[in-house]
């Protein structure tokens, strides 16, 4: 009994101390702060490991590195932006977009996201079209073929990419393949064997040094990019497996937008691969001129890329999408399978909505992930009672991760509408500046519309005790889920 109890006290004291650094130390978002002091509070042993594998701060550690000559030019590229912006002198193709010269000069400043205006943008809400197209530009691929995917599955599609990238790499291209550890915790890594014997190379994002024990399972490289030739950028929701092409017959047809671009926004992606790939990797990759060529004019849409993770201090992401809905002034259409807005966000949406501006959300009628699914309902009430509309997906599982202002401007990417992608995962999104693309972007969301069940206030407020208990539940620890 007097050994239980010494151990107890034990408990009771590194409990107060890990309370005390939380509180004092680590300086965290006040949400998170409350949500790991009740873990710590209610949850004295479990909580305590909880926090060491759950709640490492990234912020403080300087994880990426340029080669001192790449961040000097990119610095000098950043600065005569810099420069054009404030003195007004950048002229844009589209002259809509000079309602947009603050979001512009914020993404630059806060992420290095270089703004061109010379990419052609195509956009695949199915998976078959973006594989077919993503395994042509691999079969013609001349130099270099770089691939980042959060989720990779050793199946029918998994394996068809696989064997194109064995080939390209036996042809003398160089292939490298990216892909985060927790996303594939089922994949083996003899999976890559064939490729690294035929001259490519894999890597695995902040892999374990101890079996089945990661102490960052917490913090993961949600990006999906890929980079062929320095010329063509694949950037969006799609994993590599067969349920993103619909075969999964719990999840039925899978919905998600990705974009392929065309033009100088690549070079940006393939700075992206690198420094991830170089932070991964012991087989380093510099910045040669090859893997960056000129790219001259594809097309005339304006995109930047916009990089955000536990690394930085500022939620670029975050942030984009306060921005966006700020600058709306007749409507925000958003759609994502998590919706766990922070109060900020929630504070903005609800601020357009009682301006005036039309702001439909669409999340999937079915959830994938219960929990999560739980603390999105519980974020829709007070949106719902001021006017929102909400869309509620049927016809299969929708992941797209997407926001359109006014048919006028978008942002296309990996990072949902939560509070996990702004403060943990490791996202990257295009920002895209043109009335044509956005105008299809919108048209698109319209045409899902028609897939969907509207979820009204009346309809909400006759949810079950249970059902609104769990739900408040559920959301006290959205801030860490």
């Amino acid at each position: 009994m007097f050994v239980y109890d010494k151990i107890s006290i034990l408990v009771t004291l590194l409990n107060i101390g890990l309370a005390g650094f939380v509180i004092f130390l680590e300086r965290r978002n006040v949400a998170a702060t409350w949500a790991w002091l009740m873990v710590l509070l209610f949850l004295p042993i479990v909580g305590f490991v909880a926090y060491v594998f759950f709640a490492q701060n990234l912020s403080k550690r300087k994880m990426y590195k340029l080669e001192r000559e790449t961040e000097a030019r990119l610095a000098g590229i950043i600065e005569a932006q810099r420069s054009e912006f404030k003195e007004r002198a950048l002229p844009f193709r589209d002259p809509v977009m000079n309602r947009y010269r603050d979001l512009m000069y914020m993404n630059l400043m806060s992420s290095s996201a270089v703004f061109t205006q010379n990419n052609d943008v195509r956009i695949f809400t199915d998976g078959r079209e973006k594989f077919e197209s993503l395994l042509a530009d691999i079969r013609d691929a001349k130099e270099s073929i770089h691939l980042l995917y959060y989720i990779v599955k050793d199946d029918a599609l998994g394996n068809r990419i696989l064997d194109a990238l064995i080939e390209k790499a036996e042809a003398g291209v160089e292939v490298r393949f990216l892909y985060d550890q927790i996303g594939s915790y089922r994949l083996s890594s003899s999976f890559f064997q064939g490729l690294t014997k035929a001259g490519g190379h894999a890597a695995a994002f902040f892999p374990s040094k101890i079996p089945y024990v990661n102490i960052r399972v917490n913090y993961r490289n949600h990006r999906k990019l890929v980079v062929i030739d320095g010329r063509y950028g694949y950037i969006g929701g799609f994993n590599i497996g067969d349920e993103y092409l619909g075969l999964d017959p719990r999840l039925g047809y899978w919905r998600d937008t990705h974009l392929r671009i065309v033009g100088t926004a690549v070079l940006q992606m393939q700075i992206q691969f690198m420094l991830d790939w170089n932070l991964a990797s012991h087989a380093k990759i510099t910045a040669d001129e090859k893997y960056f060529p000129a790219s001259g004019l594809q097309g005339e849409v304006g995109v930047q890329i916009v990089s955000s993770g536990p690394n930085f201090s500022i939620e670029h992401t975050r942030n984009v999408y306060l921005k966006m809905i700020h600058a709306a002034k007749e409507r925000i259409y958003i759609q994502t399978p998590y919706f766990i807005p922070d109060e900020s966000v929630l504070t903005a949406l609800k601020m357009a909505i009682l301006s005036g501006v039309d702001v439909r959300v669409m999340i999937p009628g079915r959830p994938d992930k219960r929990m999560v699914y739980w603390a999105s309902y519980s974020y829709l009430g007070d949106l719902l009672q001021l006017g929102m509309r909400c869309f509620l997906y049927d016809r299969g599982f929708l992941h797209a991760k997407t926001i359109v202002v006014d048919g006028e401007i978008a942002s296309v990417g990996t990072a949902n509408f939560d509070i996990r992608s702004f403060r943990l995962n490791f996202e990257v999104n295009a920002v895209l500046y043109d009335t044509d693309t956005a105008g299809r972007l919108r048209s698109i969301f319209e045409e899902d519309m028609t897939y969907c069940r509207e979820l009204t206030f009346e309809q909400y407020q006759n949810r079950t005790k249970g059902e609104r208990f769990r739900e408040s539940c559920i959301r006290l620890l959205s801030p860490i889920l």
